[in-house]
Protein backbone atom coordinates (compact mmCIF):
# COMPACT_ATOMS: atom_id res chain seq x y z
CA UNK A 1 0.00 0.00 0.00
CA UNK A 2 1.39 3.18 -1.05
CA UNK A 3 1.98 6.30 1.56
CA UNK A 4 -0.74 8.89 0.59
CA UNK A 5 1.54 12.49 1.04
CA UNK A 6 -0.09 16.19 0.78
CA UNK A 7 2.48 18.29 -0.12
CA UNK A 8 2.18 22.03 -0.34
CA UNK A 9 3.49 24.49 -2.42
CA UNK A 10 3.70 22.02 -5.83
CA UNK A 11 4.10 25.22 -7.91
CA UNK A 12 7.35 26.00 -6.20
CA UNK A 13 11.06 24.77 -5.99
CA UNK A 14 11.40 23.15 -2.76
CA UNK A 15 7.69 21.27 -3.32
CA UNK A 16 7.69 21.00 -6.94
CA UNK A 17 10.90 18.79 -6.20
CA UNK A 18 9.93 16.80 -3.73
CA UNK A 19 6.86 15.38 -5.52
CA UNK A 20 8.63 14.27 -8.14
CA UNK A 21 11.35 12.78 -5.98
CA UNK A 22 8.93 10.71 -3.79
CA UNK A 23 6.90 9.48 -7.19
CA UNK A 24 10.31 8.51 -8.69
CA UNK A 25 10.86 6.28 -5.72
CA UNK A 26 7.55 4.26 -5.69
CA UNK A 27 5.20 3.88 -2.76
CA UNK A 28 4.31 6.97 -2.77
CA UNK A 29 1.10 8.96 -3.61
CA UNK A 30 1.20 12.73 -4.14
CA UNK A 31 -1.42 14.88 -3.48
CA UNK A 32 -0.44 18.75 -3.93
CA UNK A 33 -1.83 22.00 -3.03
CA UNK A 34 -0.45 25.46 -4.35
CA UNK A 35 -2.15 28.32 -6.05
CA UNK A 36 -0.11 28.01 -9.21
CA UNK A 37 -0.14 24.62 -11.31
CA UNK A 38 2.26 22.15 -10.26
CA UNK A 39 5.63 21.28 -11.47
CA UNK A 40 6.09 18.61 -14.13
CA UNK A 41 5.74 15.25 -12.56
CA UNK A 42 5.73 16.34 -9.26
CA UNK A 43 2.05 15.31 -8.22
CA UNK A 44 -0.15 12.18 -9.11
CA UNK A 45 -3.37 14.75 -7.91
CA UNK A 46 -3.42 18.59 -8.10
CA UNK A 47 -5.71 20.78 -6.10
CA UNK A 48 -5.75 24.43 -6.47
CA UNK A 49 -6.00 26.21 -3.55
CA UNK A 50 -5.22 30.10 -1.55
CA UNK A 51 -3.94 28.40 1.58
CA UNK A 52 -4.66 31.63 3.26
CA UNK A 53 -8.18 30.42 3.33
CA UNK A 54 -8.87 27.07 5.56
CA UNK A 55 -8.77 24.07 3.69
CA UNK A 56 -11.45 21.90 2.10
CA UNK A 57 -12.48 18.88 4.72
CA UNK A 58 -13.38 16.72 1.64
CA UNK A 59 -9.69 16.91 0.52
CA UNK A 60 -9.04 13.32 1.86
CA UNK A 61 -7.48 12.15 4.67
CA UNK A 62 -3.11 11.14 4.19
CA UNK A 63 -0.58 9.71 6.03
CA UNK A 64 1.39 12.95 6.33
CA UNK A 65 1.69 16.32 5.29
CA UNK A 66 4.74 17.76 4.22
CA UNK A 67 4.09 22.05 4.21
CA UNK A 68 6.69 23.49 2.18
CA UNK A 69 4.43 26.27 0.87
CA UNK A 70 5.87 29.39 2.06
CA UNK A 71 6.89 33.69 0.91
CA UNK A 72 10.88 32.75 0.36
CA UNK A 73 12.42 36.29 0.11
CA UNK A 74 14.69 38.22 1.66
CA UNK A 75 12.03 41.49 1.37
CA UNK A 76 8.50 42.05 0.68
CA UNK A 77 5.48 43.30 2.67
CA UNK A 78 4.80 42.48 6.15
CA UNK A 79 0.82 41.36 5.45
CA UNK A 80 2.49 39.17 2.56
CA UNK A 81 4.77 37.31 4.69
CA UNK A 82 2.21 37.10 7.77
CA UNK A 83 -0.30 35.37 5.45
CA UNK A 84 2.06 33.04 3.44
CA UNK A 85 4.09 31.56 6.06
CA UNK A 86 1.93 31.81 9.15
CA UNK A 87 -1.82 32.20 8.51
CA UNK A 88 -1.26 29.27 5.76
CA UNK A 89 0.62 27.24 8.50
CA UNK A 90 -2.32 27.88 10.99
CA UNK A 91 -4.63 26.83 8.50
CA UNK A 92 -2.55 23.37 7.01
CA UNK A 93 -1.76 22.22 10.58
CA UNK A 94 -5.94 22.58 11.07
CA UNK A 95 -6.55 20.43 8.38
CA UNK A 96 -3.58 17.99 8.94
CA UNK A 97 -5.24 16.98 12.37
CA UNK A 98 -5.66 12.88 12.03
CA UNK A 99 -3.51 12.86 9.27
CA UNK A 100 -0.10 11.52 10.47
CA UNK A 101 3.32 13.26 10.63
CA UNK A 102 3.40 16.16 10.23
CA UNK A 103 6.71 17.92 8.27
CA UNK A 104 7.36 21.82 8.41
CA UNK A 105 10.02 23.00 6.09
CA UNK A 106 11.60 25.63 8.02
CA UNK A 107 14.63 28.15 7.52
CA UNK A 108 18.16 28.14 8.71
CA UNK A 109 17.34 32.11 8.83
CA UNK A 110 15.74 31.07 12.46
CA UNK A 111 18.94 31.22 13.87
CA UNK A 112 20.74 34.21 12.11
CA UNK A 113 22.25 37.38 14.02
CA UNK A 114 24.73 39.72 13.01
CA UNK A 115 27.77 38.63 12.12
CA UNK A 116 29.88 35.49 12.25
CA UNK A 117 27.86 31.96 13.22
CA UNK A 118 29.80 29.04 13.61
CA UNK A 119 28.81 25.42 14.23
CA UNK A 120 25.18 26.07 14.84
CA UNK A 121 23.16 23.12 16.54
CA UNK A 122 19.86 22.58 16.94
CA UNK A 123 20.09 23.60 20.44
CA UNK A 124 21.33 26.90 19.47
CA UNK A 125 19.15 29.90 20.98
CA UNK A 126 17.58 31.58 18.25
CA UNK A 127 17.67 35.74 18.56
CA UNK A 128 15.15 37.60 20.56
CA UNK A 129 14.94 39.67 17.07
CA UNK A 130 14.64 37.80 14.33
CA UNK A 131 17.18 39.11 11.18
CA UNK A 132 14.10 39.75 8.81
CA UNK A 133 10.34 39.61 8.12
CA UNK A 134 10.99 35.76 6.17
CA UNK A 135 12.85 34.63 9.50
CA UNK A 136 10.43 36.27 12.12
CA UNK A 137 7.54 34.14 10.60
CA UNK A 138 9.37 30.97 10.00
CA UNK A 139 9.71 31.34 13.96
CA UNK A 140 6.60 31.95 14.16
CA UNK A 141 4.97 29.25 11.91
CA UNK A 142 7.33 26.82 13.75
CA UNK A 143 5.78 28.03 17.33
CA UNK A 144 2.27 27.28 15.91
CA UNK A 145 3.91 23.12 14.63
CA UNK A 146 4.88 23.09 18.29
CA UNK A 147 2.11 23.84 19.88
CA UNK A 148 -0.69 21.71 17.70
CA UNK A 149 -0.36 18.52 19.09
CA UNK A 150 0.50 16.76 16.35
CA UNK A 151 3.34 14.69 15.94
CA UNK A 152 5.61 16.76 13.81
CA UNK A 153 8.92 17.23 12.09
CA UNK A 154 11.15 20.78 11.92
CA UNK A 155 13.53 21.02 9.27
CA UNK A 156 15.84 23.96 8.68
CA UNK A 157 17.70 23.30 5.25
CA UNK A 158 20.87 26.17 4.77
CA UNK A 159 20.94 27.93 1.35
CA UNK A 160 18.76 25.22 -1.12
CA UNK A 161 19.96 25.49 -4.85
CA UNK A 162 19.61 23.22 -7.75
CA UNK A 163 18.20 23.03 -11.03
CA UNK A 164 14.39 24.96 -11.07
CA UNK A 165 16.02 27.20 -8.02
CA UNK A 166 13.64 30.38 -7.47
CA UNK A 167 15.60 32.01 -4.60
CA UNK A 168 19.00 31.57 -4.24
CA UNK A 169 20.58 31.57 -7.80
CA UNK A 170 18.48 34.18 -9.17
CA UNK A 171 19.43 36.69 -7.51
CA UNK A 172 22.95 35.93 -7.67
CA UNK A 173 23.00 35.72 -11.33
CA UNK A 174 20.55 38.62 -12.15
CA UNK A 175 23.55 40.46 -9.77
CA UNK A 176 26.31 39.18 -11.99
CA UNK A 177 24.50 39.89 -15.09
CA UNK A 178 24.56 43.62 -14.63
CA UNK A 179 28.22 43.40 -13.37
CA UNK A 180 27.08 44.02 -9.66
CA UNK A 181 27.80 41.52 -7.84
CA UNK A 182 30.13 42.28 -5.23
CA UNK A 183 32.69 40.88 -3.03
CA UNK A 184 32.32 42.04 0.74
CA UNK A 185 35.65 43.30 2.12
CA UNK A 186 35.58 42.80 6.02
CA UNK A 187 38.04 44.62 8.63
CA UNK A 188 39.17 41.43 9.61
CA UNK A 189 40.17 40.48 6.20
CA UNK A 190 38.71 36.88 6.60
CA UNK A 191 36.46 35.29 3.95
CA UNK A 192 33.07 34.31 4.63
CA UNK A 193 32.39 30.21 4.48
CA UNK A 194 28.67 28.89 4.48
CA UNK A 195 26.76 25.60 3.80
CA UNK A 196 24.47 24.81 1.06
CA UNK A 197 22.13 21.89 0.43
CA UNK A 198 21.42 20.38 -3.13
CA UNK A 199 18.01 20.23 -4.35
CA UNK A 200 17.62 16.53 -4.07
CA UNK A 201 19.90 16.43 -0.73
CA UNK A 202 16.91 18.32 0.94
CA UNK A 203 14.54 16.00 -0.83
CA UNK A 204 15.80 12.82 0.09
CA UNK A 205 16.33 14.09 4.14
CA UNK A 206 12.17 15.04 3.77
CA UNK A 207 11.73 11.67 2.58
CA UNK A 208 13.66 10.40 5.46
CA UNK A 209 11.83 12.50 7.73
CA UNK A 210 8.82 10.81 7.04
CA UNK A 211 9.55 6.79 6.22
CA UNK A 212 11.76 6.76 9.67
CA UNK A 213 10.58 7.30 13.62
CA UNK A 214 11.86 11.01 14.19
CA UNK A 215 10.21 13.96 15.62
CA UNK A 216 11.72 17.43 16.53
CA UNK A 217 14.27 19.93 14.80
CA UNK A 218 16.60 18.76 12.09
CA UNK A 219 19.41 21.21 10.36
CA UNK A 220 20.43 20.48 7.10
CA UNK A 221 23.28 21.07 4.52
CA UNK A 222 25.53 19.20 2.45
CA UNK A 223 28.01 19.22 5.02
CA UNK A 224 30.48 20.62 3.05
CA UNK A 225 30.92 24.74 4.21
CA UNK A 226 32.78 26.90 1.24
CA UNK A 227 34.36 29.69 1.00
CA UNK A 228 31.42 31.96 -0.46
CA UNK A 229 33.32 34.21 -2.64
CA UNK A 230 35.27 31.57 -4.44
CA UNK A 231 32.13 29.55 -4.81
CA UNK A 232 30.49 32.01 -6.45
CA UNK A 233 33.30 33.28 -8.44
CA UNK A 234 33.48 29.26 -9.28
CA UNK A 235 30.00 29.06 -10.08
CA UNK A 236 29.41 32.59 -12.31
CA UNK A 237 32.29 32.03 -14.19
CA UNK A 238 31.40 28.65 -15.64
CA UNK A 239 28.19 30.03 -16.96
CA UNK A 240 30.06 32.63 -18.76
CA UNK A 241 29.18 35.67 -16.53
CA UNK A 242 31.58 38.37 -15.34
CA UNK A 243 33.10 37.48 -11.47
CA UNK A 244 32.98 39.98 -9.20
CA UNK A 245 35.52 42.51 -9.23
CA UNK A 246 34.49 45.19 -6.45
CA UNK A 247 35.36 45.09 -3.09
CA UNK A 248 32.52 46.71 -0.94
CA UNK A 249 33.27 47.32 2.63
CA UNK A 250 30.80 45.53 4.35
CA UNK A 251 29.71 48.97 6.07
CA UNK A 252 29.23 50.42 3.34
CA UNK A 253 27.26 47.45 1.85
CA UNK A 254 24.77 48.10 5.09
CA UNK A 255 24.28 51.59 4.25
CA UNK A 256 23.52 51.46 1.16
CA UNK A 257 20.97 48.10 1.51
CA UNK A 258 19.53 50.20 4.03
CA UNK A 259 18.79 53.13 2.44
CA UNK A 260 17.42 51.00 -0.84
CA UNK A 261 15.21 48.84 1.68
CA UNK A 262 14.05 53.00 2.75
CA UNK A 263 12.84 53.51 -0.51
CA UNK A 264 10.76 50.43 -1.12
CA UNK A 265 9.18 50.87 1.77
CA UNK A 266 8.04 53.95 1.10
CA UNK A 267 8.46 54.95 -2.21
CA UNK A 268 8.66 51.63 -3.95
CA UNK A 269 5.80 49.98 -3.22
CA UNK A 270 7.70 47.25 -1.31
CA UNK A 271 9.50 45.89 -4.33
CA UNK A 272 12.42 44.02 -3.40
CA UNK A 273 15.96 46.18 -4.12
CA UNK A 274 18.59 45.16 -5.77
CA UNK A 275 20.53 44.87 -2.27
CA UNK A 276 19.01 44.32 0.77
CA UNK A 277 20.89 43.90 4.69
CA UNK A 278 19.65 40.41 4.98
CA UNK A 279 21.93 39.73 1.68
CA UNK A 280 25.10 41.76 2.85
CA UNK A 281 24.60 39.87 6.37
CA UNK A 282 24.74 36.17 4.05
CA UNK A 283 27.71 37.34 2.01
CA UNK A 284 29.38 38.86 4.55
CA UNK A 285 30.25 36.57 7.65
CA UNK A 286 29.99 33.26 8.18
CA UNK A 287 27.16 30.99 8.64
CA UNK A 288 28.11 27.35 8.96
CA UNK A 289 25.70 24.19 11.26
CA UNK A 290 26.44 21.05 12.77
CA UNK A 291 24.55 18.49 11.19
CA UNK A 292 25.36 15.78 13.38
CA UNK A 293 21.64 14.62 14.60
CA UNK A 294 20.51 14.42 10.73
CA UNK A 295 23.42 12.93 9.77
CA UNK A 296 22.71 10.24 12.79
CA UNK A 297 19.25 9.92 12.03
CA UNK A 298 18.22 10.53 8.67
CA UNK A 299 21.64 9.69 7.14
CA UNK A 300 24.13 11.22 4.77
CA UNK A 301 23.37 13.25 2.08
CA UNK A 302 23.49 11.31 -1.39
CA UNK A 303 24.71 13.94 -4.09
CA UNK A 304 28.34 15.69 -2.93
CA UNK A 305 28.04 19.17 -3.43
CA UNK A 306 30.81 18.93 -6.45
CA UNK A 307 27.92 16.67 -8.21
CA UNK A 308 25.31 19.42 -7.47
CA UNK A 309 27.17 22.05 -9.15
CA UNK A 310 28.08 20.33 -12.17
CA UNK A 311 23.64 19.52 -12.59
CA UNK A 312 23.32 22.80 -11.82
CA UNK A 313 25.63 24.54 -13.99
CA UNK A 314 24.14 22.12 -16.81
CA UNK A 315 20.44 22.86 -16.09
CA UNK A 316 21.48 26.44 -15.89
CA UNK A 317 23.57 26.63 -18.90
CA UNK A 318 20.89 24.55 -20.59
CA UNK A 319 18.39 26.88 -20.30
Amino acid sequence: MSCRVLITGVSGFVGGALGVYLRSLGGYHVTGVSRGAARVGSVDEYFSWDLTRPLPSDLGRFDAVVHAAALSAPWGRPAAFFAANVTATSNVLAFARGCGKFVFISSSSVYYRHGDQLGITEETALPEKPINLYAATKVEGERLVRESGLPYVILRPRAVFGPGDTVLFPRILRAAKKGVLPRMKRADGTAPVGDLIYIENLSYYIERALAVPCSGDFNLTNNEPVDLFAFLQDVVGRLGLRPAERAVPVGVAFAMAGMMEWGSRWLGGYREPPITRFGVEVMAYSKTFDVGRALRVLGAPPVSLREGVERFVAWQGGR
